[in-house]
């Protein structure tokens, strides 16, 4: 009876290990943290979120762990890494506006001493530290990430680079400016970015494998950011699938979202953004460039997932996967700049690039896919990178890993780029204090994820949450299912809008005039908020706009 008990039990427990996802580590390990950010990657692009690119690793990642559907971010790239690296909101880390840098407290234009960067107070919790690809938080020798916390790093310290050389992309920039550790760096000869980044990352953590310290490794990708460049293998087997245009694409996957559960079955799509040209009126060349576009970011994203692959890889190979958190986001919506026609950017890009169908996607080749197609990548949502619509701050967030006791499931909860810090300190067993190198610092604006991640809880901000954010004019702020709106310039309060989420996904609807008591509401959130962080609404400077 005892033996027949034994086998029950022994036959129990086999089964659960199988079904249920239990923590690996102990107590006395820390986990490592690999936080892989793509730069300008849509929201609708990733297999797992109903995308048609193929990306077989991130996909695995998700059925390992967890969709986050409802994760905003910034609408522009340096600021969401600001707010990213700091837990909390941009003006108080010093990055009120994208490249803007200041006297006024707020818009610095690098990190600001209001906050403490994650890779600092890693340090102090024994974590190796590590990063790879776009910095864009400053330009000086003490903005660079080597005086961030950084122990390792090879970055480029602009906004967007080339893919294959060192061949500047801005006026000011001929020659993009790469760091390695703190001092001037050279780009490899023949080296593609993403290829290169992971040889990189993985070199550094190799470095340090055997003394068994925890690290803290953030993959900062420039891909699939402009110029659209990459290696004929991964854009090829992409050739034709966009032929029928930018408008079948962005209805295509409204309908496969919807199939992956990413978005409620009665979502809509708004109103194209009015800079759009349809597809029916262009030329059959121009139709055949345009789909070329979509080809090649099809490709970096291609690269980008089997680059992803390869980190996993090494991770599983040397025994250091059991006990990783891998959180993967992108940091913005779609992006729909094209520079090469801008009155600013366009003289210096001409100049030194060609747009010819031809030399699409090499080294010598500067392409953009514009507002066209960005409106597919950031389907259902409304317009894209640089507005503070869902489309423009909703982004993909993947979270796997030990400490992910969820598999294969969907978090359709209201999550921010804040959050993440608070998050890592928490499997760190930090606290964040309030005073950093004899000065006070601010306290995190976000809220730790674990207790979705390890227990299964849905919500962590409630709906009197208040997420509010400024960016040149453009405003945005979120109370519950509620949010405040403008995206007209010059800023005017006259212009802000009102939109219920829960009703409509797309911001079509303005309820300002219904509900005026819940506007005068969000109306204080939103000017108690401005007030305490410092707001400012800055002239727009040349190269700001889709048209400049």
């Amino acid at each position: 009876m005892k033996s027949a008990l034994l086998s029950f039990w022994i036959l129990t427990l086999a089964f659960l290990s199988c079904t249920t996802k239990t923590p690996e580590k102990t107590s006395s390990q820390k986990p490592n943290i690999l936080l892989i950010v793509a730069d300008d990657l849509g929201y609708a692009d990733l297999g797992s979120f109903g995308g048609d690119i193929e990306t077989p690793n991130l996909d695995q990642l998700a059925k390992e762990g967890i969709r986050f559907n409802q994760y905003h971010t910034a609408p522009y790239c340096a600021v969401t890494r600001a707010m990213m690296l700091s837990g909390n909101y941009n003006h108080v880390a010093g990055m009120g506006s994208q490249d803007l840098v200041t006297g006024i407290p707020g818009y610095e234009g690098h990190l600001s001493e209001r906050i403490i960067p994650i890779p600092e107070l890693l340090q102090q919790a024994g974590y190796h530290t590590y990063t790879v690809g776009k910095w864009h938080l400053g330009l000086r020798p003490e903005d660079n990430p080597h005086q961030k916390g950084f122990e390792y790093s090879f970055v480029t310290l602009e906004g967007g680079a080339n893919h294959y050389s060192s061949r500047g992309v801005f006026p000011d920039a001929p020659e993009s400016p790469y760091t390695e550790n703190g001092q001037k760096a050279s780009w490899p000869e023949d080296a593609y970015s993403t290829d290169f980044y992971t040889d990189k990352l993985i070199s550094y953590i190799e470095s340090n494998r055997e003394d068994k310290q925890p690290f803290f490794a953030f993959a900062a990708y420039t891909s699939p950011h402009w110029p659209l460049q990459v290696d004929e293998k991964f854009w090829k087997k992409y050739q034709g699938r966009y032929d029928e245009g930018y408008e079948v694409l962005q209805k295509k996957r409204l309908e496969s979202l919807k199939k992956a559960g990413i978005i409620p079955p009665n979502a809509s799509l708004p109103a194209l953004h009015p800079i759009v040209t349809p597809w029916d009126s262009l030329s059959q060349e121009e139709q055949q460039k345009e789909a070329r576009k979509m080809e090649l970011y099809a490709g970096m994203v291609d690269n980008l997932d089997y680059n992803i692959g390869r980190l996993v890889s090494y991770l599983k190979e040397n025994g250091l996967y059991e006990n990783t958190l891998i959180v993967f986001v992108s940091d913005n919506g779609a992006a729909a700049e094209d520079f090469y026609y801008s009155s600013y950017f366009g003289p210096f890009l001409q100049e030194n690039y060609t747009d010819s169908y031809e030399e699409m996607g090499k080294e010598n080749s500067f392409i953009s896919y514009g507002p066209q197609w960005a409106e597919a990548g950031t389907s259902p949502y409304r317009y894209f990178k640089g507005y503070t619509t869902e489309g423009g701050m909703i982004a993909p967030m993947i979270i796997s890993g030990s400490s992910v006791l969820q598999t294969n499931s969907i978090v359709d909860q209201f999550v921010t780029v804040m959050d993440l810090a608070p998050t890592f300190y928490q499997l760190a067993d930090l606290e964040y204090p309030s005073e950093w190198k004899g000065k006070e610092v601010k306290p995190l604006a976000g809220k730790s994820l674990l207790p979705i991640l390890q227990e299964g809880q849905n919500v962590i901000h409630d709906s009197t949450y208040v997420f509010a954010l400024e960016h040149r004019g453009r405003i945005m702020l979120r109370k519950g299912k509620w949010k405040l709106l403008n995206i007209t310039t010059p800023y005017s309060e006259e212009n802000f809008e009102l939109y219920d989420l829960s009703a409509s996904l797309n911001e079509q609807n303005n309820v300002k005039e219904c509900y005026p008591e819940k506007y005068e509401e969000l109306l204080q959130e939103w000017n108690t908020y401005s007030k305490s962080v410092g707001v400012r609404t800055p002239t727009p400077r040349p190269g700001e706009g889709l048209n400049d």
